[in-house]
Parts: structure tokens; C-alpha cells; sequence
């Protein structure tokens, strides 16, 4: 197969299986999806969407997020992880949207990478699933994929962000990246990976992947 049969071949099998794609972060609007996104760093969507119902039912909007004290918020948020770092930049980013936006969250990259706590992926999720605007935010499961599928070397993020947007078609984007996150956990995850379940990799996984998993598979035996 060539590159781009392979590029095809991946996205027909993700559109195949997820003709209709769950947004991982419950939320309602673009303010409360920043929010969830922030505190989605290095902690599971299952726990973030337990915790932010107690969160948003406080405040939902920045007006009333600055009316909690950073210690308020943090003591909601902790069992998210980080919480000092968290709570502080959820306090902050809401002050800045209230002074400089009018309570409202920009729908560009580099107004949300201003804001406190808010990195380039956090930034594109917003932009992508809030304001429909095209964008390919990694995580890990997209970072691994990409490379077991040969699409990517591997090396950081920003080279597979960059990777993915020069392979896939730009209308796909907020499609694919989700689609693959979903595949990535239910199909091809880090641990307990079983190739006979993960069809795309199986069928267009990069050479040495694919060896080494057999290699693996055999001394385990």
C-alpha cells in the first residue's frame, strides 16, 4: 500500500466505526469545554467529567468563577490532580476573559495560548469541538498512532501535529483527531494491546511495530 492508499484506508475504517463521534468532555458551551480541557491534563475524561458537575454547578461562567476564592476552586478540583496549578489558572483565565473579552473565550489559537494554564493542545481542542475551526490537537493516543501507523516518527508532538495535518484533509480534521482517540483506547491502547483487535494497525502498522509486538508476543509464551 502507499502512503496515501494507507491515509485512506485509515480514515474510511475511523469513519466505519465512528459514523457518529462522542465528545469525550461533557460541557455546554465553549467557557465550561476551556475549563474541562484544562483540567483534563494528566487525569482521565471519566474523572474530569465527575468532578466538573460539582465545579460548574458553583460557576459556569468567569463572572462567577472570580467570585470563588483559588482555594475554593482548588478543593472542588483536586481530585483532578494538580489542582494548585489548576485552580490558580482557572481563577486567572477567567479575570482576563472578563477584562479583556467581555466574559467570552476567543476562538484564536494564540489569544487562548495567552491565557493562564492553557497550552497549544488545550487551545486547539477549544478552537476545534467550541468553534467548529479546524485543528489537530494531539494526545497521547494520537501521538502513539500515528507513529504505530507509520504516519509520524515519533519524536514529539509538535512534529505528529504537524505530520497528521499534511496527511489528512482539513475538512477531517475535528473529526479525525477525536475518532482517533477513540480508536486509540477502545482498539490500540499502550497496555493490554491485541493487534487481532486493532484492524488498522494490523493491516497498515509500520514494519518494526509490528515485529517487535510479534518479538514481544513470542517470549511471553
Amino acid at each position: 500500500m502507499t502512503k496515501a492508499e494507507k491515509v485512506a484506508f485509515t480514515i474510511s475504517k475511523l469513519q466505519e466505526l465512528y459514523p457518529v463521534i462522542p465528545i469525550p468532555l461533557d460541557h455546554k458551551d465553549p467557557y465550561t469545554l476551556l475549563i474541562a480541557v484544562l483540567l483534563s491534563a494528566q487525569s482521565t475524561d471519566v474523572r474530569v467529567n465527575l468532578i466538573t458537575p460539582l465545579l460548574f454547578e458553583r460557576a459556569d461562567n468567569p463572572w462567577d468563577m472570580v467570585k470563588l476564592s483559588v482555594a475554593e476552586i482548588r478543593e472542588i478540583i483536586k481530585p483532578v490532580g494538580l489542582s494548585p496549578m489548576k485552580a490558580k489558572g482557572i481563577h486567572g483565565l477567567s479575570e482576563i476573559l472578563i477584562a479583556k473579552y467581555e466574559g467570552k473565550v476567543p476562538q484564536e489559537i494564540h489569544l487562548l495560548e495567552e491565557l493562564p494554564s492553557v497550552g497549544h493542545k488545550t487551545a486547539s481542542v477549544v478552537v476545534s469541538q467550541a468553534f467548529g475551526i479546524p485543528a489537530f490537537p494531539v494526545d497521547t493516543h494520537i501521538h502513539r498512532l500515528m507513529y504505530r501507523w507509520g504516519f509520524s516518527n515519533g519524536k514529539n508532538v509538535v512534529q505528529t501535529e504537524r505530520d497528521a495535518k499534511r496527511l489528512f484533509p482539513k475538512a477531517l480534521w475535528n473529526d479525525l483527531h477525536l475518532q482517533i482517540i477513540w480508536y486509540g483506547r477502545e482498539y490500540s491502547p499502550a497496555r493490554g494491546w491485541d493487534l487481532d483487535k486493532d484492524v488498522i494497525t494490523k493491516t497498515i502498522g509500520r514494519k518494526t511495530v509490528l515485529q517487535d509486538y510479534h518479538k514481544t508476543k513470542k517470549t511471553r509464551k
